[in-house]
C-alpha cells in the first residue's frame, strides 16, 4: 500500500514538473533581453519551483552545512553526482551564478534544453577529446572571469548511493589552468531520488559544502586526491549507513 501511495506522489510530481517546464520555458524566453544576472534569475525560480514541489509532494527536504565556506572570489564547484536532483537544486544554492559544463546534446531537449540556452553554459561536444577540454578552460576563464562559478561533477554520471566512480581530472584541470579554488560538495540526494527510478521516496537530503582547496602549486592529480578523498570522506558523515555493509565486509 505504501509503494502505491509512493507511486502516486511520484506521478503527480513528475506531472507537475513536465507543466512547469512547459509553461516556464517560453516564459523564460520572453525575458531573453534582461542583462545576464536579472535573466538567470528569472530562469532558475523553475528550479526553485521544482525543489519546493518535490518537497511538497514528494517530501524530500534538504538541509545545507559549510554555506560560509563559499568565498566572496571565483571558484570551481566540484560535487558529488547521485541524482538529477542536484542537477537542479545546485543553481538555487549558490550566491553567484553557476556555469554547468555539459553535453551539448542537452540543448536539443525540448523547452528544457531552450531555457537552459539562455544562459552561459558550457557546452561540450566529448567526441572531440583535448578540443572539447580546450574549449571548457576557454569558456570557464570568461565565466570566472565574470563573476561566475562554475560547477562540474567529476564522477561524469549519477552514482548509485554508497557506491564510488572513477573521478576524472576535468574539473581540477580546469582549476589549475585558471589559478581558481576548488569547492568540493557532497551530498545524499540518490537516497531519496536515485538514478533512473520513477518512485519519489520522503526523506532530508544533506548536501555539505567543503572549505576551498587552493589549485597553487599542485597538479591536476594532485588537486583531485584531496577532492575525492574530502567528498567520499564527508559521504561517509552525511549518510553513514549507506557505507555500513561495506565497513563490516
Amino acid at each position: 500500500m505504501y509503494r502505491i501511495f509512493l507511486f502516486i506522489r511520484s506521478l503527480i510530481f513528475l506531472l507537475v514538473m513536465i507543466t512547469a517546464t512547459v509553461i516556464w520555458a517560453p516564459v523564460s524566453m520572453c525575458f531573453a533581453f534582461l542583462p545576464y544576472v536579472q535573466r538567470y534569475k528569472v530562469t532558475s525560480m523553475w528550479n526553485r519551483f521544482i525543489i519546493f514541489a518535490a518537497r511538497i509532494i514528494c517530501g524530500i527536504e534538504y538541509e545545507v552545512r559549510g554555506r560560509e565556506n563559499f568565498p566572496d572570489s571565483p571558484a570551481i564547484l566540484l560535487a558529488k553526482h547521485q541524482s538529477a536532483w542536484e542537477t537542479i537544486f545546485l543553481m538555487t544554492m549558490t550566491p553567484r551564478p553557476l556555469v554547468f559544463v555539459f553535453k551539448k546534446e542537452i540543448l536539443y531537449l525540448p523547452f528544457f534544453g531552450w531555457a537552459i540556452a539562455l544562459l552561459r553554459m558550457i557546452p561540450i561536444d566529448r567526441s572531440k577529446g583535448k578540443d572539447a577540454f580546450n574549449h571548457v578552460v576557454r569558456h570557464g576563464t570568461r565565466r570566472l572571469a565574470d563573476g561566475q562559478w562554475i560547477v562540474m561533477f567529476p564522477e561524469g554520471t549519477r552514482i548509485p548511493v554508497g557506491k564510488k566512480g572513477t573521478y576524472k581530472m576535468g574539473g581540477t584541470r580546469l582549476a589549475v589552468a585558471t589559478k581558481s579554488p576548488v569547492i568540493p560538495v557532497a551530498l545524499n540526494s540518490g537516497e531519496f531520488w536515485p538514478k533512473n527510478s520513477f518512485i519519489k521516496r520522503p526523506g532530508k537530503v544533506i548536501v555539505s559544502v567543503g572549505k576551498p582547496i587552493s589549485s597553487e602549486g599542485k597538479d591536476a592529480g594532485e588537486l583531485m586526491q584531496e577532492v575525492e578523498s574530502w567528498i567520499e570522506g564527508e559521504m561517509r558523515v552525511i549518510a553513514p549507513h549507506s557505507y555500513q555493509d561495506k565497513a563490516a565486509a
